[in-house]
């Protein structure tokens, strides 16, 4: 046991962890980061199977559009990326339905918000390192107000998830059989690509609109390969995620990092 203390306490500072634990930012920054992986590593599985990986690409850049747009005008930056996520997920639900023309869609959409996005940032008067934070994210500065839109737009998004599971997943797996068999997959896609904009949203303010791809894919591919099963797949799949939000948070903590 003192082994196994001696060894920790190498990499962590028990002393300082549990002060900076104390800290207000630091519990909001973790409540985010949970929030985030719980709902990305929900998503993820589906996000993989629908080869919608290009799609949060193309989400997140327009989520980064409405976060400078924000900043431009002085509102709230979460809002502002949730708008632009949900503008991104309309539009890629509804004229991307065709197989043939998803990525054409996805192009024109991802090039437009950066465009758009970084012109904005260019007329905005600020500090750079402000407008830095859009793209790789800011999560100790996650206010209470961004806690609480955070996890109701989470608590959205797994509900809303949960009903359609079923039917999301069907869709998914093969989505010609399952529109013979009387599944709406042409209201569902819009539908999940608009579950998708609001937890890429939540992402751009959190780690950034350059980072928000890797949890949003990367836990659901990780999953896929270890599992064939859909339950472990997407139970492992918010493992990885959580590992991967909360742990690269808490290693800042560490003293090589200090």
């Amino acid at each position: 046991m003192n082994r196994l203390t001696d060894a920790l306490s190498r990499f962590f500072e028990f002393e300082l962890t549990g002060e900076l634990l104390g800290y207000p930012f630091v519990q909001q920054a973790l409540l985010a980061a949970a929030a985030l992986g719980l709902v990305s590593g929900v998503l993820a599985p589906l996000v993989v199977t629908r080869r919608m990986s290009f799609a949060v690409h193309g989400t997140a850049e327009l989520a980064f559009t409405g976060a400078a747009a924000a900043l431009l005008i002085g509102f709230s930056v979460g809002v502002g990326a949730l708008a632009g996520a949900v503008l991104a997920a309309l539009l890629l639900g509804l004229l991307g339905q065709r197989d043939n023309e998803r990525d054409s869609v996805i192009g024109a959409v991802l090039s437009f918000g950066l465009g758009v996005g970084v012109l904005l940032l260019w007329m905005n008067p600020e500090r750079t390192a402000n407008k830095f934070t859009l793209l790789v994210g800011q999560i100790v500065g996650v206010s209470s107000s961004d806690v609480t839109l955070l996890g109701g737009a989470a608590l959205l998004v797994l509900v809303v998830t949960a009903v359609l599971y079923r039917p999301l997943l069907f869709a998914s797996v093969d989505p010609h059989v399952a529109s013979a068999r009387g599944v709406p997959t042409r209201v569902l896609t819009p539908v999940f690509s608009l579950l998708v904009g609001i937890a890429t949203a939540l992402g751009v303010h959190v780690v950034g609109a350059l980072l928000v791809m890797a949890l949003m894919v990367t836990p659901g591919a990780a999953a896929i390969r270890v599992t064939s099963s859909p339950a472990r797949a997407t139970l492992l799949s918010v493992v990885f995620a959580e590992v991967a939000a909360l742990g690269g948070y808490c290693c800042r903590w560490l003293p090589a990092f200090r």
